[in-house]
């Protein structure tokens, strides 16, 4: 369970760049019909769910280190790139509830239905 969990969450922060730069992100903010004021809401929410080059190169860079460490290094390279992965979470999570306490009790639950991670995204039962 904690597992599936895991999973979820992962896809979460996976879909938070792919909603800030595709026709799921145009979809969503047309399902939601937002007012101008929630407007500003989106942008500061998007902006920061958008995977910046910056996470990308520091992950491409990690990635390309990886095979050249010996165990010790390798396993502190990948602590490293975990306390980054949570602390963009952390930033994610913050934009994310500020944006969700924008919308109505409807738009929330198109936001829910509209971001829940499908089957596809879960990992194959073991």
């Amino acid at each position: 369970m904690l597992r599936h969990a895991v999973a979820a969450v992962a896809a979460l922060i996976v879909a938070g760049p792919a909603l800030a730069q595709n026709a799921e992100a145009k979809a969503l903010h047309d399902a939601l019909r937002l007012s101008s004021q929630q407007e500003s809401a989106w942008a500061a929410y998007s902006a920061t769910v958008a995977m910046p080059e910056t996470v990308e190169r520091r992950r491409q860079a990690a990635s390309r280190l990886f095979p050249t460490l010996p165990a010790p290094r390798r396993i502190d390279l990948v602590q490293s790139e975990m306390e980054q992965e949570l602390a963009d979470l952390k930033q994610q999570s913050v934009a994310l509830k500020a944006f969700y306490a924008a919308l109505t009790p409807a738009q929330q639950r198109i936001f829910d239905d509209r971001t829940l991670p499908s089957d596809r995204d879960q990992p194959p039962p073991r």
